[in-house]
């Protein structure tokens, strides 16, 4: 019965993302030399530290000489992503918070490699700047859209509690970005509850009124995650992988103009509004600290509580022990 529940999941959870899902990848392919060359597949969002480096491309420069190239799959959240590293259509990914949580209830075999700063600036709840909603107390009743297993979704609940409101208060409405930015114009959902650049984005034109961001409520985190069967078999080229997102990170923290001129061609949004967003977090990666565990497990407990999954999980087992310290910059 157990297994059919977290089967029913996992199915459930995975429809909501599927428009978002990659396809599958070779591990080998010909190289511009006519060498086999072996193939690291990343899974990436059009947020976070993955897209620069991807624009950047300073890893594919990295791992040219050690014999591997880059492959890259776009995704618009992390449910997806962390669906298709199941499947083994992806070696390696980042998502926020919530999404790894998700996976492993639903018997996922993914293993934390690191950790991100926390981006809790960067989220927010938000209203229509004329709407009649001026505190979170006021959502009770109301129509609030966030993705399902997101960041977002942890960030409503805190927020929901601090206001002394339920999460069975308010009606959910789970929709990816996308969806939910046109809802939230048409006046189809009270509240949107989102991530940046979609956050800054709809603050600067579209219309959007912060209730509050994640300040005080979550750490809101990156996690960089890849299947445990890839990071026992390939920890020196993760390892290579990690140095490069550091790399990235350094970069985008110190060229906020370049940053945005580049993320505004890829988004299609407005250049304030990205930069907007590079200046609301401090890019950077560490080691899954004893802390960043704990708040983990939190939100796992929360979710549990709440009836979200259906089972219990334990963080610390899906933590991967490095063999030698990587994070050599901390």
């Amino acid at each position: 019965m157990r297994a059919k529940v977290l089967l029913s999941l996992l199915g459930a959870w995975l429809l909501v993302w599927l428009s978002a899902c990659g396809q599958p990848s070779p591990s080998k392919s010909g190289g511009s030399n006519g060498k086999t060359a072996h193939v690291i597949r990343i899974g990436y969002q059009k947020n976070g530290p993955l897209i620069m480096l991807k624009e950047l491309g300073t890893l594919e420069k990295r791992l040219e000489p050690l014999g591997y190239r880059v492959e890259w799959s776009e995704f618009q959240a992390g449910p997806a992503l962390l669906e298709a590293l199941n499947a083994g259509s992806i070696d390696f990914g980042r998502t926020g918070d919530s999404p790894p949580i998700f996976a492993q209830a639903a018997g996922s075999s993914l293993v934390y490699l690191a950790a991100g700063n926390s981006k809790a600036r960067g989220s927010a709840i938000l209203v229509k700047a004329d709407s009649p909603i001026q505190t979170i107390a006021d959502l009770k009743g109301k129509t609030v859209g966030f993705a399902k297993g997101s960041s977002s979704h942890f960030l409503l609940i805190q927020a929901l509690a601090k206001a002394g409101l339920s999460y069975g208060e308010i009606k959910p409405a789970f929709l990816a970005p996308g969806d939910a930015r046109v809802a939230f114009e048409q006046g189809d959902i009270d509240a949107w509850v989102v991530w940046d650049p979609f956050a800054a984005d709809a603050e600067r034109s579209g219309g959007a009124r912060v209730l509050t961001n994640g300040e005080g409520l979550t750490s809101d985190r990156d996690f960089f995650l890849a299947s445990a069967s890839f990071a026992r078999e390939h920890e020196a080229l993760l390892k290579v992988v990690l140095e490069e997102v550091q790399k990235a990170c350094d970069w985008v923290n110190t060229h906020h103009d370049e940053a945005a001129a580049m993320l505004t061609e890829i988004l299609g949004i407005d250049q304030e509004a990205v930069r907007m967003a590079l200046e609301r977090r401090v890019y950077g990666i560490g080691p899954m600290t004893d802390e960043i565990i704990n708040e983990q497990q939190q939100i796992a407990a929360t979710f549990y509580e709440l009836g979200i999954v259906p089972t219990k999980v334990n963080i610390q087992e899906n933590i991967f022990v490095w063999s030698e310290n990587v994070f050599t910059w901390n």
